[in-house]
């Protein structure tokens, strides 16, 4: 398929290069210049990647972002044909997605909503899991290149409930973190080895992916961003914005997004979310680390 790929961070780079090596016809635009995909076009701007395109494909930072590359000056909305699919990857407003929906509708041109899980280990092994929304035709469409970087699709309903069910995903991704670093602070300020701890839990019901995941990379002191604690932070205020939208109070996540505040203002917003353990860390007088490092 003839693809336009709008963004090339942790995640884009990777997917965008899965792509090209299954074969398909990619053109990439990155806001900051210089970046490139072995194999892929490169055009000066959003609109002149989306140029011939079947799909435009977006992983941008925001939904500012989003509508940026699509409505604003050079953007893709120029190129726009009927028949188009723009497939969006990026976390976003899931009212503000079902608005850019709208808008491109009027062209002929499908949206589907598409942000994944998996992390930037994900993206570079195409074992990225999507999360969808959208129309089921588009979405068929859409299956080879889905293929191409990851290893499941679930579609959650039409355009918009594949942003709105990221944020829930991410939810429960940072209060499942905050309760395992609290935790991690606690037991070291009182004495528990944190490797026998980390033990404890995989043995019992307190294990979870989160854990399994994070508690090497916690033990090594190593929060290189495999998820960028700003980019946490980001979609925490989407989701506390669409519970306000909906009426929806999330007291565990408020004080949460406290904490990444703080965090950020600690100079560690381009440190893996895992870094909000650090600030724990400090008010304790304590650190949290396995017997390696």
């Amino acid at each position: 398929m003839r693809v336009a790929f709008v963004g090339l961070g942790i995640m884009g780079h990777a997917m965008a290069t899965n792509l090209v090596k299954a074969g398909h016809e990619v053109t990439v635009w990155n806001r900051t210049p210089g970046k490139l995909v072995e194999g892929a076009g490169v055009a000066p701007n959003p609109g002149a990647a989306a140029q011939g395109a079947e799909v435009v494909w977006l992983c941008v930072s925001d939904t500012d972002a989003v509508e940026t590359v699509i409505f604003g000056k050079d953007g893709v909305q120029a190129s726009l044909t009927e028949g188009m699919i723009i497939a969006d990857s990026s976390t976003i407003s899931p009212s503000a997605t079902m608005k850019f929906a709208e808008r491109v509708s009027a062209k002929g041109v499908a949206w589907v909503d598409a942000p994944m899980t998996g992390s930037k280990i994900g993206a570079r092994d195409g074992t990225l899991v999507f999360i969808v929304g959208g129309s089921e035709g588009p979405v068929e469409q859409l299956k080879p290149l889905f293929a191409a970087m990851g290893k499941r699709i679930f579609r959650m309903g039409d355009t918009g409930k594949g942003q709105a069910t990221k944020l829930a995903m991410n939810l429960q991704i940072a209060l499942i973190f905050e309760g395992f670093a609290e935790a991690l602070t606690l037991a070291t300020k009182l004495g528990v080895d944190t490797q026998q701890l980390l033990s404890l839990i995989e043995a019992t019901m307190v294990r979870s992916g989160v854990v399994d995941y994070k508690g090497p990379f916690i033990l090594q002191r190593d929060f290189t961003p495999n998820f960028p604690l700003r980019l946490m932070h980001k979609d925490i205020r989407l989701t506390l914005e669409a519970a306000k939208e909906a009426r929806v109070k999330l007291p565990a996540l408020e004080t949460v997004e406290e904490i990444y505040e703080m965090a950020s203002e600690e100079g560690n917003r381009d440190l893996d979310y895992a870094a909000t353990l650090m600030l724990l860390e400090k008010w304790a007088g304590v650190q949290v680390k396995g017997k390696a490092a």
